[in-house]
């Protein structure tokens, strides 16, 4: 589109006001409450994909060398990784269950 928008505009737009004004015209004023969850459940979606990366390389010795993470810390980190994983799915899940009724 070649169009010139300084970036403070841009971002204003985009992230700001534009997304919350079209999502309460389209549902209604009392939706804002709704909104503001579907962000928090969309965010909370992506911090999977953060710590799978960071187990898998804090726990390789080859890249980490004496850095790396030791055994009882592996098994920790992918614990919670697994913990966090089910809580998200769970919040999805219900989210996506209140927002039918």
């Amino acid at each position: 589109m070649q169009l010139k928008i300084p970036c403070y505009q841009r971002r204003f737009i985009t992230r700001a006001l534009v997304p919350a004004l079209i999502g309460v015209y389209v549902m209604d004023n009392s939706a804002v409450g709704k909104l503001l969850v579907a962000s928090q459940v969309v965010l909370s979606l992506q911090l999977p994909f953060a710590l799978y990366p960071l187990i898998r390389m804090t726990g390789d010795r080859g890249l980490m060398g004496e850095f790396a993470n030791v055994t009882y810390m592996k098994v920790l980190a992918w614990l919670l990784f697994a913990v966090i994983s089910a809580a998200n799915l769970w919040l999805v899940v219900q989210s996506v269950g209140e927002w039918r009724s």
